[in-house]
């Protein structure tokens, strides 16, 4: 709800404050009085495009700014995902405009673009007249307004939510396609090197194995040759040592004999004695094991030269190569899996196309069905707002393939002269018909539309008598469930206010500029206008009666 509004150097305002409350506020003036300039200052506040005289003559920035309760969801969350802080519930809502430099917006103090402005703006107030952002000129509107009448919102939500659903499985497949054919593209590849280290039979820890026995059979005849050589000269010949290690034995248990401090001496020549003996006879026993082997010696070299081929070209040890391998084996098996891939989440998608189109025949059936529920609605109630000859239509043009919002789009159409072929809203050019056609369709929509502030310009054009009482008991139904803001010439209209502003145009003594005066109307004050109205002299006691009758019969009272 809009609860304060200012103006500063607007047009032809200098200063305006509104302080604003529920129910329906009428705006009334002569002719030229700047009515409609507070309302193209709660346009520029929701982010309208200012006039090229929107500031005021000899000033140098104008400036509009709007207080709101919070009291509708959609603003919230509009501040929550946009990072604006509500102030205990409160929106403020500013707009300058400058000669020089650029135009500026802020939202609670925050500056703020006039996008961001405008997307708050269209969820705290709807302008209808000859107004830029008319909410129900918007199809996108219209068909979130249609869904709610029809009472189907939950449907078509579970249409956004299967639509989602089909376009993230189409993803995925695509997604799986294209790693199907990349994979087909390095399958060969990936085969040989798996094939290529697996017929090698790679075992981890063998190249240090292999070169030790390399080493071994390379040096063959030497390795015979010393330890035949160290054999003899420890073990087996006459001067061997062992044999003169025995002979020194006798002349050491001697030794010990004479001098017992000297028998360790014995203790160690016969641990020596045992030591060499065991020496001996070990190279004897590895003599005989070495082999002088060249066709063994050379199916090492050639082993050798398979993992030196294969560390260079897939690791840096056998190990590494070995797990090249198993990866190379991995990749394969995912690659001949993605086709088994593709067609799980093809038939997966299927089934959520399914669902979608199932959901979506389902809503087309409900929208149908609302349309023609609506159109009724809205036509009935044309003649008694001075459009004898109007019918609304709701067209629900097929779109070929199912959106996010269904498989049809919407088009409010209206004919206001028979014999005339309904045209889209937008195309309406009267003011005043737009108003009222605009007055009727939220009727309808009164239980189901969440907006909570709405603006009316021009409602009144051109119809007196008995639709101007029709055009106030509409005004004063719709103003039970929104905020409603009315520019009026009617009295009937006025009549009904809760609230009633009066703006003239007074002359400034120190400048001699003229500028526009807005007041609240005190009761008196309310009974000189509407007698002004009514078109008689606001000063005769006649033209007072017949403004108080009105008054008394006031519905919004």
């Amino acid at each position: 709800m809009l609860r304060e509004l200012r103006v500063w150097n607007f047009a032809v305002v200098e200063e305006a404050t509104l302080e604003l409350g529920p129910g329906l506020t009428v705006l009334s003036g002569e002719t030229g009085a700047g009515k409609s300039v507070l309302i193209e200052a709660l346009a520029l506040l929701v982010g309208g495009r200012p006039s090229a005289d929107a500031i005021r003559a000899g000033a140098a920035t104008a400036a509009v700014e709007g207080r709101f309760e919070a009291d509708g969801a959609g603003a919230a969350a509009f501040c929550g995902e946009a990072g604006f802080d509500l102030e205990d519930g409160w929106l403020i809502l500013r707009r300058e405009l400058r000669r020089a430099g650029r135009n500026r917006a802020w939202i609670n103090g925050s500056p703020s673009t006039t996008g961001m402005l405008r997307n708050l703006g269209a969820r705290l107030m709807d302008l209808h007249g000859q107004h830029e952002h008319q909410r129900l000129l918007d199809r996108k509107n219209q068909l979130l307004l249609l869904d709610a009448h029809g009472r189907h919102e939950a449907l078509a939500a579970r249409v956004r939510k299967a639509f989602a659903d089909v376009r993230a499985l189409s993803l995925q497949v695509n997604e799986a396609r294209a790693r199907e054919r990349e994979g087909i593209e390095r399958a060969d590849y990936l085969r040989f090197k798996r094939d290529e280290i697996a017929a090698a039979e790679l075992v981890a820890g063998e190249e240090d194995a292999l070169a030790v026995e390399e080493r071994r059979l390379a040096h063959s005849e030497e390795l015979i040759a010393l330890a035949s050589t160290l054999y003899r000269r420890l073990y087996d010949s006459d001067e061997s040592v062992v044999d003169q290690l025995g002979d020194m034995g006798g002349q050491l248990a001697r030794l010990a004999s004479i001098d017992p401090e000297a028998a360790r001496f014995g203790e160690l020549g016969e641990s020596a004695l045992r030591n060499l003996e065991e020496v001996g006879r070990g190279l004897a026993g590895y003599r005989d094991l070495i082999e002088h082997d060249p066709q063994r010696l050379d199916e090492i070299r050639a082993r050798m030269d398979v993992l030196s081929r294969l560390k260079r070209k897939y690791g840096g040890s056998v190990q590494d190569v070995i797990r090249t391998g198993e990866e190379a084996r991995r990749e394969l098996e995912s690659i001949e899996g993605a086709g088994d891939e593709v067609a799980r989440l093809e038939e997966l998608r299927g089934a959520a196309v399914r669902k979608l189109e199932r959901l979506a025949s389902d809503l087309s059936v409900r929208r149908r069905a609302a349309a023609g529920a609506l159109a009724d609605e809205v036509t009935a109630s044309l003649p008694g707002l001075g459009m004898p000859g109007g019918r609304m239509e709701v067209s629900l043009p097929e779109l070929g393939e199912i959106a996010a919002h269904g498989a049809e789009g919407v088009d409010f159409l209206v004919s206001l002269n028979p014999g005339f072929p309904p045209a889209p809203l937008r195309r309406i050019a009267s003011g005043g018909e737009m108003s009222r056609l605009m007055l009727a369709i939220e009727t309808a929509l009164i239980k189901v539309d969440p907006l909570p502030v709405l603006v009316f310009d021009e409602v009144d054009a051109g119809v007196g008598g008995e639709v101007s009482h029709r055009v106030a008991a509409r005004l004063v139904g719709l103003s039970s469930a929104h905020q409603v803001l009315v520019v009026t010439h009617l009295p009937q209209v006025a009549a009904q206010a809760d609230m009633h502003y009066s703006l003239d145009k007074v002359a400034d003594e120190a400048s001699g500029k003229a500028r526009t005066r807005v007041r609240p109307l005190t009761k008196e004050e309310r009974v000189v206008e509407v007698a002004r109205m009514l078109g008689g002299n606001p000063d005769s006691e006649k033209s007072r009666a017949h403004a108080e009758e009105l008054l008394s019969h006031s519905l919004a009272g």
